[in-house]
């Protein structure tokens, strides 16, 4: 990333999920709390576990922070990375937001179809719930090394490849934690599984990092 002051809209990005977080805090303080503590303790899933309606506006508040901060890192990566993305191209990052924003929709909206289509659409629902709450709760994580990378560190290579791997390993812990919750239930469909991991939880970065790459 350039050695260059921080531009006022990417300040009032970062104010803004705190806005967001607060609001959901707000609705919420018992289920905030436990929410913020799902890294040591799993009575997040136990307590607010019955009720796995994605599109509450608890989920959607933490959702829209997920969206921002993943961007915003992901800008950050670009200025790193690319000599003409600049701290002052938003439209880099517009289009960057908008790309990540149809891609998990997307996404989403495939595995909800293909839950719809085996008749497994309650298994289906607890899984994303559970996966959309551990990537809100990493993209809080991911928020702060933003802010870090932003105000006080003068981010390398090294610092973004390290960050990258702690975001991929915190990914795969979470999903092992989500496919362990119904080992049962995957055990009896095991080849509809393998199928669904290659098809959508792998496939899609490979793609999309194989766009970046020749870029």
């Amino acid at each position: 990333m350039q050695n260059i002051s921080v531009p006022d809209w990417m300040t009032l990005l970062v104010f803004a999920c705190f806005v967001l977080m607060a609001v959901a805090k707000l609705l919420n303080s018992q289920r905030f709390n436990e929410f913020i503590f799902l890294i040591v303790s799993n009575k997040y899933f136990l307590v607010q576990g019955k009720n796995t309606e994605i599109f509450k506006p608890f989920n959607v508040l933490l959702l829209l922070v997920q969206i921002l901060s993943v961007s915003l890192f992901l800008f950050l990566l670009s200025t790193h990375f690319f000599e003409s993305v600049t701290l002052q191209n938003t439209i880099i990052f517009i289009q960057i937001t908008g790309f990540f924003t149809v891609f998990i929709g997307l996404k989403f909206y495939i595995e909800k179809l293909i839950a719809n289509l085996f008749s497994i659409d309650s298994y289906i629902n607890q899984y994303l719930y559970h996966k959309l709450t551990y990537r809100n709760l990493i993209a809080i994580l991911l928020l702060v090394i933003n802010m870090l990378f932003m105000y006080a560190i003068n981010a390398d290579t090294l610092a973004f490849t390290l960050v990258l791997v702690i975001v991929l390993l915190l990914n795969l812990v979470s999903l092992f934690y989500s496919y362990k919750t119904y080992e049962k239930l995957i055990s009896k469909h095991l080849f509809y599984f393998i199928l669904y991991l290659c098809a959508l939880e792998i496939s899609p970065y490979f793609i999309i990092y194989k766009i970046v790459m020749t870029q």
